[in-house]
């Protein structure tokens, strides 16, 4: 179980980074950054593939850190 949970997280990882890197960027900058965060957190709408990628990457980050926590309580 271990092993297969082990597998898991090494493809869960390498989506990840292939979902952050085929994302367009927003601004240049740390500003541009924080201020498309803000406008996308209070309203604004992510249309087509990037609403899609930015979907993908939460969902991806969350499965990669609960499969992460489950190994941690597995190898104790």
């Amino acid at each position: 179980m271990v092993t297969g949970l082990m597998i898991l997280e090494g493809v869960l990882s390498i989506a990840l980074i292939v979902v952050v890197v085929m994302q367009s960027g927003k601004s240049a900058g740390l500003s541009g950054s924080i201020a498309g965060g803000a406008e996308s957190f209070f309203g604004g709408k992510a249309k087509g593939l990037d609403g899609f990628l930015a979907k993908a990457t939460i969902v991806i980050a969350a499965l990669f850190g609960f499969v992460t926590m489950v190994l941690v309580k597995l190898m104790q």
